[in-house]
């Protein structure tokens, strides 16, 4: 038996680390670039994979849950699983048709091989406790040298581990986590990590697995006939949920990719859906807007609602009520009413306490500082996730399953209050930390919240104050028509009496408040083509004008660039619609993913990848190809 320990603190990798050689002395850099990655998991945690076989992102077990592997944000103390051809070579990377299957081929002149990545997707047995990833290495031509190496970093790099090796296995320890890795081929430890070198000719392969032990849960090997049955039942899997779709249009294999990504941002055991998969990744690099993005919003899963439901696909939906009726109902009322019912987000377990807190001894992605876990916009009020939400629901009622009447009840509950709150001042859909406003968007929400709550009792005779509702919702449609609208601008704008142009004013016809070919809304429209749109791509809005209390620069907002191809849509600007689509459809990385927001030079930006700006994408392509017939 191996034996080793280590304070973690300090201990640089080798492919990472400065000065790291990679194969035959060719330097690799300390991080790849946001977009060289794929995303792979198993509906309850996820890791990224770089176009260099790196596994650089890794949380077990769950999406919230402390990393494994973080070298994304500390190349140095941040762990991570190299796999790789051990001599020069070019790679390329796509995902198995149909599949969350990741492979990554590396071209070399002696031969070609390829990693295929992906975690099994099982049911609620005591199999699901496993957290099973898989690493298949096959030599498809001639012959090939591939090196490991296996370095976890416990709970973000901040706790030491041990390791124990011993009949093919080895097994790291941490106080709160022990992971067991299997190999088909020799290896051997080296202080805190795992390494192997290994050659395979054609048609052999190596297989690695992590798993995750404890309780009932103990090692076990995984040989190369088991990791090929593993193989065939995850490509069953995604290709069996797939084959739900509906959506037969010009953009299948876009929008397919969006739809696989938003399923693997799905946890399973509630029917939580969460923003993104990682944490900190920058919205510019060097500064400091570095979020946390593993948790439930309310409007992004409700957003992601409408997009599965366009698609066919019922069940999730269904699982997002449940987790909503579970984990989010009306008895997680916050002590003060005037805040609301609802929390914006929610951990994925419907938690509440999601406080943000620091990681100082990580630099953070290519020096960009600070990373956080949790997230303080937790305790904001945003008016607008009530819109959303109920939007949901209405949707939901037309084209799944009809809303229980437990629903109507915390519906109409929602819209009471949403009748008496409309009008306060809030952080608003940006979640700004420059103070509260009393921001168009959020009144639009509010509008919407009502009016779909309105729809619903009168298509099912539902019982509801349509007197008291009417009210407010009509109050707040003239608010919105003479406090939002700017003469000087010619324009709607981004809060009461302003003159400051936001994209999220272009859910205005897409929640169906305004006509798309309305005066106000095309001169609107224009303005916002003129301030905010760069060939095709939409800022949020400009952070000097309406200061946000954060300092630097951001991208381009991805969503609002769907956002902005659907408005022109619906406006009946089908060629300029199609063109920003297609466009929008570059900025995406070799696998279809985007992050949250895209840089001055068409690089990704924020987490990645994010489920906001891939229903977006579902929502423009769906309209878009609906209306060229």
């Amino acid at each position: 038996m191996a034996e080793a320990t280590t304070d973690t603190g300090g201990t640089k990798g080798p492919r990472r680390g400065p000065g790291a050689p990679g194969p035959r002395g060719t330097p690799t850099p300390r991080y790849l670039p946001i977009a060289e990655h794929g995303l792979i998991g198993d509906l309850r945690s996820a890791a990224l994979v770089g176009t260099d076989g790196t596994i650089d992102w890794y949380c077990c077990t769950r999406f919230d849950a402390p990393s494994v592997f973080a070298s994304i944000l500390d190349a140095d103390r941040g762990g991570c699983f190299e796999l790789a051809a051990d001599v020069p070579t070019r790679t390329k990377q796509f995902y198995f048709p149909d599949t969350n299957v990741l492979i990554t081929r590396f071209f070399a002149e002696d031969g070609v091989g390829e990693i295929q990545d992906f975690m099994p997707v099982v049911d609620d047995s005591r199999e699901a406790d496993r957290h099973r990833l898989i690493r298949r290495v096959v030599c498809v031509r001639g012959t090939l040298p591939f090196r490991a190496r296996v370095a976890p970093r416990f709970d973000y790099g901040s706790v030491p581990h041990t390791v124990h090796a011993y009949d093919g296995q080895a097994v790291f320890e941490s106080p709160s986590l022990h992971l067991a890795l299997t190999s088909t081929v020799p290896f051997e430890v080296a202080g805190p990590d795992v390494w192997s070198l290994f050659k395979l000719h054609e048609g052999e392969a190596a297989v690695f697995t992590i798993d995750r032990i404890g309780g009932d849960v103990g090692p076990r090997f995984c040989a190369v006939a088991e990791a090929e049955r593993e193989f065939n039942a995850t490509v069953r899997y995604w290709r069996h949920w797939l084959s739900q779709s509906r959506y037969r249009g010009r953009w299948r294999e876009m929008v397919h990719r969006s739809a696989l990504t938003l399923k693997l941002l799905t946890y399973a055991p509630t029917g939580a859906i969460i923003a993104a998969p990682t944490t900190s990744l920058p919205e510019q690099i060097g500064g400091e807007r570095n979020w946390d993005y593993r948790y439930v919003w309310v409007r992004d899963a409700a957003f992601c609602v409408y997009a599965l439901l366009r698609l066919g696909f019922i069940d999730e939906a269904e699982s997002f009520m449940g987790f909503l009726t579970e984990n989010v109902g009306l008895e997680s009322v916050r002590a003060s009413q005037a805040e609301g019912p609802l929390q914006i987000m929610y951990g994925i377990d419907g938690r509440l306490d999601l406080s943000e807190r620091e990681l100082p001894h990580l630099e953070g992605y290519r020096g960009s500082a600070p990373v956080r876990v949790g997230n303080a916009a937790v305790g904001q009020l945003q008016l607008d996730i009530y819109g959303a939400l109920l939007d949901s629901f209405y949707l939901y009622d037309k084209w799944g399953k009809p809303i229980s009447s437990g629903h109507w009840d915390s519906i109409c509950e929602l819209v009471d209050w949403v009748c008496n709150h409309w009008d306060q001042p809030d952080e608003g859909v940006w979640e700004t930390r420059g103070g509260r406003k009393p921001f168009l968007y959020s009144r639009l929400m509010c509008w919407v919240a009502i009016e779909r709550a309105m729809r619903l009792a009168q298509h099912r005779g539902l019982p509801a104050d349509m007197v008291r509702w009417g009210r407010a919702r009509d109050a707040i449609y003239r608010r919105i028509m003479s406090h939002g609208w700017s003469a000087e601008r010619h324009a709607f704008v981004q809060y009461e009496n302003s003159s400051i142009l936001d994209a999220s004013l272009l859910m205005m016809p897409l929640a169906k408040f305004i006509s798309p070919t309305d005066p106000k809304w095309l001169a609107t429209l224009d303005a916002l083509g003129e301030d905010l749109v760069s060939d095709s791509l939409v800022y949020r809005y400009d952070p000097q004008a309406s200061p946000d209390g954060l300092q630097g620069e951001e991208g381009t907002f991805s969503i609002c660039s769907f956002w902005y191809v659907e408005a022109l849509t619906r406006a009946g600007r089908l060629d300029e619609a199609r063109l920003a689509f297609e466009k929008m459809l570059t900025y995406a990385n070799h696998l279809g993913l985007y992050a949250e927001e895209i840089g001055h030079t068409g690089e990704q930006q924020g987490n990645f990848p994010q489920a906001f700006t891939h229903l977006a994408l579902i929502s423009a392509a769906f309209n878009l190809d609906r209306r060229l017939g």
